[in-house]
């Protein structure tokens, strides 16, 4: 025990490479808090990866070696870190408050896109399994939250947890807009609790959600929003089933052999997910506090975002070729059309 809490604290010679991506994490933070960009919905996770993106496609190659075990630890145990925290975003109370439709809309969304992404990635586009199955993460649970919490257990290359992030990047933005313009040209035939479980059950973003769902009422931004918590709530057990699925059939194409393999594959930091959301669900914690851990987590993730931007090149890029973002679109549009039907479905039922 004593030996793992020592593997997970920083040596010094990380730390000028973890100041490094917090340097850029800072930076990123600030822009998204500009007027312009916080009304587009932009949040400082997207803007971090293209931040370190940018910078790992030109200066790369100027960092100190000494500084890289810095960056990989931002995009590894302080990723990690970041996720078991994000659960203090949400309470087991959030489940009751959405009722029935919203549960079912979500697990059926989550379910369908992310095996369907899944299969459709490796079978029809080719794609290695690892980045599948970060895309379809990405879209049927919480966009770039999904793809950071999905990565180690995949352990995906920090290039495919980008391209990943790119396509909700695309995709959550194009969907952001349109939703309300359908909404509002009345063909959906949608309440505006309706059009906030459609939103909340099918939006990347949680800012997206949020932006999508107030363009109506406040009464359709609160329904899409809580809709979208119980999303997130989802994704630890995703993560779980994801690792004992990894751990009886490893990816032929990783790196450590079989054993390793399945020792990483699950996601133990999903545990503590849900422990979180535990113990935030008891109110014992002062909200203040949980204000402060909510602001830390996002500057982690942050840094987690800079920091696998900065392992990422164009090149690489490159070499994937567009079939993530052709999967990505092709999920984008079953969010829409299958997600609406989904919607008009369960509020029948409910």
């Amino acid at each position: 025990m004593t030996q793992t809490i020592a593997r997970a604290i920083p040596s010094t010679k990380v730390i000028n490479g973890v100041l490094f991506v917090a340097l850029f994490a800072s930076a990123a933070s600030q822009i998204s808090s500009l007027p312009v960009v916080r009304g587009i919905g932009i949040s400082p996770l997207i803007i971090g990866i293209v931040m370190g993106m940018m910078y790992g496609s030109t200066l790369r190659h100027h960092l100190p070696e000494q500084w890289v075990p810095g960056i990989l630890f931002s995009s590894g145990n302080l990723l990690r870190t970041a996720v078991v925290l994000y659960g203090f975003r949400l309470t087991v109370q959030d489940l009751a408050s959405v009722g029935m439709s919203g549960i079912l809309a979500d697990v059926i969304i989550v379910g369908c896109t992310f095996v369907g992404g899944t299969l459709l990635g490796t079978k029809v586009f080719g794609l290695p399994r690892r980045l599948a199955m970060l895309t379809a993460a990405g879209s049927s649970v919480c966009g770039a939250a999904a793809v950071l919490g999905t990565e180690p257990v995949v352990r995906a290359k920090p290039y495919e947890s980008s391209i990943a992030v790119g396509t909700v990047v695309v995709f959550g933005t194009v969907a952001m807009l349109l939703y309300p313009l359908l909404h509002k040209s009345g063909l959906l035939g949608l309440t505006d609790p309706q059009y906030g479980v459609w939103v909340g059950s099918t939006m990347h973003e949680v800012a997206h959600a949020v932006a999508a769902g107030n363009a109506i009422s406040p009464e359709a931004g609160n329904v899409a929003v809580i809709v979208k918590m119980l999303r997130v709530v989802l994704l630890a057990p995703l993560l779980l089933g994801l690792g004992l699925f990894l751990s009886r059939f490893p990816d032929r194409d990783a790196d450590d052999d079989a054993g390793e393999a399945r020792k990483k594959s699950f996601p133990w930091f999903a545990l503590l997910f849900i422990v979180c959301i535990c113990i935030n669900s008891l109110g014992i914690i002062p909200p203040a506090a949980v204000k402060f851990i909510n602001a830390l987590d996002i500057f982690f993730l942050t840094m987690a975002m800079c920091a696998l931007g900065m392992e990422t090149s164009l090149d690489k890029v490159r070499v994937v070729g567009p079939k993530p973002f052709m999967l990505a679109g092709i999920l984008a549009v079953w969010l829409m059309v299958g997600g609406y039907w989904v919607t008009r479905l369960v509020s029948g039922l409910a």
